[in-house]
């Protein structure tokens, strides 16, 4: 009779990444809820952010996992785990690293802006003023390092 073979042992389930230690200094709980509105409302911008070019997610969704950090255990492991601002928030987390995707899709977007502002009536001091911004954040960004990538 033939020997039954064993099935394969399942793989293990990848493990979810680990949240940062919490900050436990403790806080009035006006500080708390003032923490917690931050939060809420820097979630909303960088929501916002996906859809309205000009806007920054990423730098939203850092405020919103600092302040969360500070007045909500619940909402940061909520950020810390979500598929597209846990990534995001565990690569600063890890270094300052920022995503080679989310360094282009900020040049692209401001690059949409300069154009806009280009073909605008804005003064001239207002464009020079834009685009030095812009270009100092985008230095500043493409010289952030990298997260590794997955082989």
């Amino acid at each position: 009779m033939p020997e039954k073979s064993k099935p394969p042992s399942p793989q293990p389930l990848p493990r979810p990444p680990q949240l940062p230690p919490p900050h436990h200094e403790p806080k009035p709980a006006l500080v708390r809820w003032l923490l917690m509105a931050f939060a809420i409302l820097c979630l909303i911008m960088g929501v916002i952010g996906i859809v309205v070019p000009g806007l920054p997610t990423t730098v939203f969704i850092l405020m919103a996992g600092w302040a969360a950090a500070r007045s909500s255990p619940r909402l940061h492991a909520w950020l810390w785990n979500h598929r597209l601002f846990g990534p995001m928030l565990q690569d600063w987390t890890h270094g300052g690293r920022v995503s080679r995707k989310a360094k282009w899709s900020a040049t692209i977007v401001m690059a949409l802006c300069s154009i806009f502002l280009f073909l605008s009536g804005a003064p001239n001091w207002v464009k020079i003023l834009a685009y030095t911004c812009m270009a100092c954040v985008l230095t500043w960004l493409w010289f952030r390092p990298e997260p590794p990538t997955e082989t």
